[in-house]
């Protein structure tokens, strides 16, 4: 497939690996590279020298182009930025902050620059920001959504309607015939987070990517609305945070609640009891830990599959 995804990243597919936060390492990064994808390195939880040692890791396990995620409200995010510019990166997904920030900097050294949004407006203020793509991410997506809890199927829509930037779908997506559908509503390619999150390659911890692999519908919900709604798995140190929640604790008794690290014990030590669990809704239709290789083949046949279906109707 050659479209507006494709031609912006010189890739094979129009399906971009989520940058998450304990889970992409180079080793994942690579692997959706290597296999047609475009890979992105999760910076949001490497100082800046670890993710020097990662980019140049990546660059020996690969040829083919990856990019490195930046959370801009990550207190690291400058000296990552840094980072980037030094080791000649070329791709850079923004997210979490004011794209205006980094974006012109980014792209006077002749760096691609893509920003995630969560509305219309938000896609508005990232292409006046001179961002060369969007990521438009439905609140069905693991991690940290956005306050409007959008959907993906009624957000693709209207972000494509407010903006002729090159778009990527994000939220609940993890198969061919999802990224078809993202598509037809009018997106040019997908990122897709939690099926790779899950991938044999991914640094997650064995324990917490098999306690997903077991989720149900439903074992997924937004917590921590007062500070930035995150989705997480239900387990005992959710049920504190809701219980806290539902009584109308203040921000600050959350940010106790949180402490330090939460999101690393639970998906990089595999602390199941008190680490925060963060993965998509679309976790429940995951029932393996395949390798990257296989999961993009699988994204591959299931969207000729689902397309072919759809020309015979």
């Amino acid at each position: 497939m050659e479209n507006k995804i494709t031609n912006l990243f010189k890739i094979k597919y129009p399906v971009i690996q989520g940058g998450m936060v304990w889970c992409c390492g180079w080793r994942l990064a690579s692997a959706v590279s290597n296999n047609g994808g475009l890979g992105l390195l999760g910076a949001g939880s490497m100082t800046p020298d670890l993710l020097r040692e990662h980019i140049r890791k990546c660059k020996s396990a690969t040829d083919k182009p990856f990019g490195v995620n930046v959370p801009l409200i990550y207190r690291e995010a400058e000296g990552i930025i840094k980072t980037i510019m030094e080791e000649g990166v070329k791709i850079v997904f923004s997210s979490a902050g004011n794209p205006k920030t980094w974006t012109k900097q980014l792209k006077d050294q002749g760096i691609t620059v893509v920003h995630v949004v969560s509305s219309s407006k938000f896609a508005l203020k990232a292409e006046e920001a001179g961002v060369d793509a969007v990521v438009a991410e439905g609140f069905e997506a693991g991690g940290h959504n956005g306050k409007e809890e959008t959907t993906t199927m009624a957000l693709i829509p209207q972000v494509r309607r407010a903006t002729g930037l090159p778009l990527i779908a994000a939220g609940g997506i993890a198969t061919g015939a999802g990224a078809l559908a993202a598509m037809s509503l009018g997106a040019d390619g997908v990122q897709i987070g939690t099926r790779f999150a899950l991938s044999e390659e991914s640094s997650a911890d064995i324990r917490f990517k098999e306690h997903c692999t077991k989720l149900e519908e439903g074992d997924t919900l937004l917590a921590l609305k007062k500070l930035s709604p995150t989705r997480m798995v239900r387990n005992p140190f959710f049920a504190r945070v809701k219980e806290a929640e539902d009584r109308g604790a203040p921000a600050d008794e959350l940010l106790q609640l949180l402490g330090q690290g939460r999101s690393k014990t639970g998906i990089f030590e595999g602390d199941l009891t008190e680490g925060e669990l963060e993965i998509g809704q679309i976790a429940s239709l995951i029932d393996g830990i395949e390798p990257v290789e296989t999961i993009m083949k699988q994204i591959v046949e299931e969207y000729n599959r689902a397309l072919g279906l759809l020309r015979a109707w």
